[in-house]
């Protein structure tokens, strides 16, 4: 029997030493479908007397308590281990208890789109029956990621770092990775809250300048659209801050916005939105001649 276990939302695995690793790639002990944890992201040490925890060089690194630590960190019962949005608790087994599975099977709820674990006679969060599964709704070994549980603000600040070091592929990364969850989001008809609309275009536009093209000043424009949103003038003096010669598509796209917006408008819209238009169409069209 383990002394040790490591309790997910919807699962617990027992800890068997000397050492357990937790990352995002098959080959650990316990993989995680998380972009936001490493392949190889932290080990856990465990025998008879003890057990502790260690950051294997993560990009966001490992947070005990919500502290991040350096080094070794002994881990005591009821501990709770942070790894990219994931909060696991460790937990010291006492006395003899029912054997929590050393692997196991997660099934992912086809009315909720939450896993839980196989076996179950309903999902545990909308009640819904289960389904016999398939490979679509079996999920091996520990999948957590429940769509609607994304952290926003974490992402935010892993981003804002990448942006701010200059390290482009990884911002490019979790900005497509962002988008993706805002998509699927948006197609399942979830409104997101102006204020994140805000703060995920800001990210594009920081984004387009340090790689260049087209692509991202365009989505962040798009995203407004689908949310019938004006952008707010943090976002329009990132817009109309950008160097238009170094985006040929720039005119296209802001026209695009600016004749959709004028064709949606009914009534009188607020003075803010007109101010915002008119400013949108002068830097379009440029200095006068």
């Amino acid at each position: 029997m383990a002394r040790y276990r490591l309790r997910f939302p919807l699962q617990e695995f027992d800890l068997s030493g000397p050492e357990v690793i937790v990352g995002r790639s098959p080959d650990c002990h316990i993989t995680i479908e998380d972009p936001l944890v490493s392949r190889h992201h932290a080990k856990l040490r465990v025998n008879d007397e003890s057990a502790a925890v260690t950051d294997l060089g993560s990009r966001n690194g490992v947070r005990v308590n919500g502290r991040p630590i350096e080094g070794e960190t002994m881990l005591k019962d009821g501990d709770r281990i942070r790894l990219g949005t994931q909060e696991l608790v460790f937990t010291h087994v006492h006395r003899p208890e029912r054997a929590a599975r050393p692997t196991g099977f997660m099934c992912m709820c086809r009315a909720c789109g939450t896993p839980y674990p196989e076996g179950a006679a309903a999902c545990p969060h909308c009640g819904a029956p289960a389904q016999q599964q398939d490979e679509d709704t079996t999920i091996s070994g520990l999948r957590v990621e429940p769509k609607r549980n994304w952290t926003f603000q974490l992402l935010a600040e892993v981003i804002e770092k990448a942006l701010a070091t200059g390290r482009s592929m990884e911002a490019d990364r979790l900005m497509r990775r962002a988008a993706k969850e805002v998509d699927e989001r948006l197609a399942e008809g979830e409104r997101i809250d102006p204020a994140q609309v805000a703060m995920i275009s800001t990210f594009a536009l920081r984004l387009a300048v340090l790689v260049g093209g087209s692509e991202w000043l365009a989505w962040a424009l798009t995203l407004h659209k689908r949310q019938n949103l004006m952008p707010t003038g943090v976002v329009l003096d990132q817009l109309t801050s950008l160097d238009r010669d170094a985006f040929p598509e720039y005119v296209r796209i802001v026209d695009q916005f600016v004749t959709w917006w004028k064709g949606k408008a009914a009534g009188d819209p607020p003075s803010s939105d007109v101010a915002a238009l008119a400013l949108l169409e002068k830097f379009a069209r440029g200095p006068a001649a």
